[in-house]
């Protein structure tokens, strides 16, 4: 399973030893908004310039607006300074026919494309049939609007073999998170923080405290015979 990081916030994008390593960040207009960025091709230029800084193999920036014309110009000066950063694009954008014209200005110039916000089956179906490379359903807002979660998260892992690859998005809890590598999730977005306070565990900490103190006895046995 691939493990990306929801923020815009390069400071977050290290983390703790004990975590895995970070495939990209993900980042959307809120996320930009409160890392206290402009949501302009300048910021995300300077999103793409802080992830080539600090080696983030893969950035996934959504587009704010639904326009065809302003998408072209962002992709034209977006693409080079990430090809230039070393730094692969992708582009998301909403789970939503209106931005049906936006994702075919994204084909076009061989970008892959995640749509975000999916919520049930019939717009897994769409997302299938538009050619996307990713969906990310929010399955926190999703288990809080008292939905089958598990039934739609299944339904994403069985199109996978087609190519449409699941992207869990906002996981917050550590059940939820190992139910997804067992179902097969091909990726997963979480909070820097969150995935710093899963690096380690009270139930280990105690364990190895247990070991040193069973070592420390054992020694001071065999000290004294």
């Amino acid at each position: 399973m691939k493990f990306y990081l929801d923020s815009a916030q390069a400071r977050q994008w290290t983390l703790p030893a004990g975590c895995p390593p970070v495939q990209g960040v993900t980042t959307n207009p809120t996320l930009v908004m409160q890392a206290g960025l402009p949501v302009s091709l300048a910021g995300y230029l300077q999103l793409v310039a802080q992830a080539g800084e600090v080696r983030i193999p893969e950035l996934m920036l959504q587009l704010p607006r639904a326009d065809v014309g302003e998408a072209a110009q962002w992709l034209e000066v977006l693409l080079p300074a990430a090809v230039q950063a070393r730094v692969r694009l992708t582009i998301k954008l909403p789970c939503h026919p209106d931005w049906q014209p936006v994702l075919r200005e994204v084909q076009a110039w061989g970008v892959p494309s995640l749509l975000t916000g999916l919520s049930n089956p019939m717009q897994l179906l769409w997302a299938r049939a538009q050619g996307a490379h990713f969906v990310a359903p929010y399955v926190g807002r999703l288990q809080a609007d008292g939905r089958d979660v598990w039934s739609l998260i299944e339904a994403c892992v069985a199109v996978q073999a087609d190519g449409l690859q699941l992207l869990a998005a906002s996981i917050k809890s550590a059940d939820v998170l190992s139910r997804l590598i067992a179902l097969g999730a091909h990726a997963v977005t979480v909070r820097p923080e969150f995935a710093a306070s899963l690096a380690t565990d009270a139930l280990t900490l105690a364990a190895m405290a247990q070991f040193d103190q069973d070592a420390r006895t054992a020694e001071q046995f065999v000290a004294s015979l």
